[in-house]
């Protein structure tokens, strides 16, 4: 991903980052998942997904976002419009997948506006972030993430 503004030098942006650079590596393996028809491990590997995403929208709806939707708001609304509509499919990889067959399309569908999602947050989010927030808003940001935790263990680069 991005490193061009320095953003990832805040260990709340670079923690962001490195949910997205694992999220991005899981729809691959989805997307070859579904190129060779197996739909249980699109489901498997949805839900690694979702793992990863939860406490990862905590930190940005719950620290990130609201500090920056006083500057931003229809971009941050439409952020967290698409967060929304990507964890419904992903929800559905626990079990109603398997009542649906144009799940596994949905899925590919809903992970390529994740792909996007993940563009826009680390070449227009995290660089405005660094660039209009204050120290008090990272603080909050930052106990957010002590709350919540993280998906990834802390060794991954």
């Amino acid at each position: 991903m991005c490193e061009y503004c320095g953003c990832q030098s805040l260990a709340a942006i670079d923690g962001l980052t490195r949910e997205h650079d694992a999220v991005v590596d899981l729809i691959g393996r989805v997307r070859d998942a579904h190129r060779d028809g197996r739909v249980t491990a699109m489901a498997e590997l949805a839900r690694e997904i979702g793992a990863v995403l939860a406490p990862h929208t905590e930190v940005e709806e719950g620290g990130l976002f609201p500090a920056m939707a006083l500057e931003f708001p229809e971009q941050i609304a439409a952020l967290e419009d698409e967060h929304r509509r990507i964890e419904a499919v992903l929800y559905e990889a626990n079990g109603p997948f398997l009542n649906d067959p144009t799940w596994p399309r949905r899925l590919i569908d809903a992970l390529g506006l994740l792909r996007e999602h993940i563009l826009k947050e680390q070449d227009g989010v995290f660089p405005a972030a660094l660039a209009f927030l204050d120290p008090e808003h990272w603080e909050v940001v930052e106990e957010v993430r002590a709350r919540v935790g993280s998906a990834l263990p802390r060794s991954l680069p």
